[in-house]
């Protein structure tokens, strides 16, 4: 059983977190090496830039400002962790990775994919993961499920206003639509363990 780079995409409040805890024990059960991490974060300096793009106000950085702190970030990230795991032949899961910058700072923040994805390409290489999951949950379960996750306040992802978490659930949705062979898109409404056994389902060809 050969590594694999998989990620899970989403909005706020659709359980990536509690998935990845899922997918990352049910690998290790099959006797793969799992390296689980985030993004922003997921290296020393990556988790360094991750406190200047979790903190503060809403409109502490904008758009632009904030594509090139993911960017940098991510690039870390890939030179530290990502590779090095996948070229010992490692599952990497990992929570949010490019889409979401392609989807927050551009479907939300208005800048253009052509730029996001060059900032990547000189970055992180172009690196794009082997398989991408777009968990989907309907607005009322997400406001209910943020409600209970952030009882400490949201961070400045999480607090974005509503026309964004709309526009980002569009944009997600196209790039879902746009590269089939790379997305797989799974209903997160459902109780978490199915949720979980609908992902292992769609990776059960690369598990043999």
């Amino acid at each position: 059983m050969s590594g694999r780079f998989i990620t899970l995409e989403g909005g706020e409040g659709v359980g990536k977190s509690t998935q990845l805890r899922a997918l990352a024990a049910a690998l290790t059960a099959r006797g793969a090496e799992v390296v689980a991490t985030r993004e922003p974060g997921g290296s020393a300096g990556a988790e360094a830039i991750r406190a200047l793009l979790m903190e503060g106000a809403d409109d502490r950085w904008d758009a632009r400002s904030e594509a090139l702190l993911f960017a940098a970030a991510r690039a870390d990230h890939v030179a530290r962790t990502i590779r090095p795991a996948l070229a010992r032949g490692a599952w990497v899961l990992c929570d949010r990775f490019v889409d979401s910058s392609r989807a927050y700072q551009g479907g939300g923040g208005g800048i253009t994919d052509a730029d996001i994805m060059a900032l990547h390409a000189f970055g992180s290489e172009g690196l794009l993961p082997d398989r991408s999951f777009l968990l989907t949950l309907s607005a009322e379960a997400a406001a209910r499920r943020l409600a209970r996750r952030d009882t400490a306040g949201t961070d400045r992802m999480g607090s974005k206003p509503g026309d964004y978490q709309m526009r980002l659930a569009a944009r997600f949705a196209e790039l879902a639509a746009a590269e089939p062979a790379r997305w797989r898109v799974i209903d997160a409404d459902a109780d978490a363990e199915t949720v979980t056994a609908a992902i292992l389902a769609e990776l059960d060809p690369w598990l043999r």
